[in-house]
């Protein structure tokens, strides 16, 4: 009499005697469908290494990954701002630089994407270029979809806009952000024009962060004047929980808690 139910797993060959399997057509059917899926094993592996290779380039290359191997409802794209946000100019190849041109058109894409419902940012930047910092703190606050940020290490000048720029923000207890006056560097012209650019830029500045957080802009320019922190420089550092008092950031925490506000926002929505 024939087994009811073959095994999920073909044994040795001593399974395969006449006395189980009697004739030679359900034991080359029962080998067919064995190999059948020994294949669709290997090709699900292969597609498996495939796409590790994959993300282990983008994020070489842009510092950006898909989160998608949760259980939970709704894919994540990470995006890290590091080093310094790069300008109009390209910096030193021993810089660590963060390049609008890769930001800003995955952020469209992003927003175009139906399979992403959400964004973790991950800032752990020196600031950089006012004009390319702007541009991404207003793409990422301009997304439809649920957005968080977490400042690690820290996210100084330009990247305090971007840190506020999402729809909730983290910092971890050491991660600092110093908060200092509009800088130029090259030619400056000594005439009172130079002066009022520079007013207009910090208003920008201010009027994002300002329009993006709890702080108000009366307080932000005080951090932007203090003159007894910095021993050479105008501003203010900020640690962990002290951004959290004054306002800037909404929350101290880790990419545990990042990850699992953000799952919660995009089950909400």
């Amino acid at each position: 009499m024939y087994p009811r139910k073959m095994p999920r797993e073909i044994p040795d060959e001593s399974f395969l005697q006449p006395e189980i399997l009697c004739t030679e057509g359900i034991r080359q059917r029962y080998i067919r469908n064995w190999n059948r899926k020994e294949n669709m094993a290997e090709k699900k592996e292969e597609k498996k290494i495939e796409k590790e290779e994959h993300q282990d380039k983008r994020i070489e290359q842009t510092g950006q990954v898909t989160l998608d191997e949760n259980s939970k409802i709704g894919n994540i794209h990470l995006i890290s701002i590091i080093g310094e946000i790069e300008g109009h100019e390209n910096l030193s190849n021993n810089s660590k630089t963060t390049k609008y041109e890769h930001i800003l058109p995955s952020l469209a894409a992003i927003e175009d994407s139906k399979d992403i419902q959400g964004v973790l940012v991950l800032l752990n930047t020196m600031g950089g270029d006012v004009e390319a910092g702007l541009a991404i703190a207003e793409m990422i606050a301009s997304l439809s979809k649920p957005t968080v940020s977490l400042v690690l290490g820290g996210s100084h000048s330009i990247g305090v806009p971007i840190a506020v720029s999402t729809d909730y923000s983290y910092i971890v207890p050491t991660g600092t952000m110093v908060i200092h006056p509009v800088r130029m560097s090259g030619m400056v012209i000594g005439v009172p024009q130079t002066f009022d650019y520079f007013k207009l830029i910090q208003d920008r500045i201010t009027g994002f962060v300002c329009g993006h957080c709890k702080i108000d802009k009366n307080t932000l320019e005080e951090l932007m004047t203090e003159t007894g922190i910095l021993t050479k420089d105008v501003g203010t550092i900020l640690v962990g929980e002290e951004a959290v008092k004054r306002g800037i950031i909404d929350e101290v925490g880790g990419i545990d808690k990042a990850i699992g506000k953000l799952h919660s926002m995009i089950q909400e929505e």
